[in-house]
């Protein structure tokens, strides 16, 4: 894959750099695809948790920044979750189904690594007193995520501090905190 990219990890290309037989490797990955998501899972990187106490919006704006440099500097992140969000469906494989293990492996690994950080902020007592009663924090991960990735497939622009900021601004004034951050027009 640092080789050659993503169309690179072929069964072929595998078993010739790694001097083993195809049967081998069938053991292990039954498909060119099972292959591939076991090579992006190893090789995502991680989120930087947000500071554990301190004003929502800060805590927010630490974990939205810290995401857009992931998606901003790490193309293997955007081309997991692209190569993923179009290759199967969120449900997990029912026992019929379990063809493409890895892929469900892969997708609840990304969910977990790149969620809880949110998740642990969104659900503190500090968001608990700043927003909306029965706020969905799947929608807010949406609301705050979305455009970030959204931003860099169609503008190419890069998702700095101040795009991250407003995104936090608007997602606080439409989910209950009244007072927009510095710099903001409410």
């Amino acid at each position: 894959m640092a080789e050659g990219g993503i169309d690179a990890v072929t069964i072929d290309a595998v078993t010739r750099t790694a001097g083993i037989a195809r049967a081998t490797l069938y053991r292990h990955f039954g498909t060119g695809t099972e292959l591939l998501a076991a090579a992006f899972e190893r090789l995502l990187p991680p989120v930087a948790p947000a500071p554990a106490h301190g004003p929502l919006r800060e805590r927010l704006l630490t974990l939205l920044t810290n995401q857009a440099h992931l998606i901003d500097h790490a193309p293997l992140q955007l081309t997991v979750l692209s190569w993923l969000g179009m290759s199967i469906a969120p449900t997990p494989p029912s026992p019929t189904q379990s063809d493409r293990p890895r892929l469900h492996t892969l997708r609840r690994r990304i969910i977990e690594l790149y969620r809880q950080p949110f998740d642990a902020v969104l659900t503190s007592d500090a968001a608990h007193n700043a927003l909306r009663p029965g706020t969905d924090t799947t929608a807010a991960l949406a609301h705050l995520i979305g455009p970030l990735i959204f931003n860099r497939l169609v503008t190419g622009t890069p998702n700095d501090e101040q795009f991250c900021a407003h995104l936090v601004d608007d997602f606080l004034i439409s989910h209950g905190q009244t007072t927009p951050g510095p710099g903001r027009n409410g």
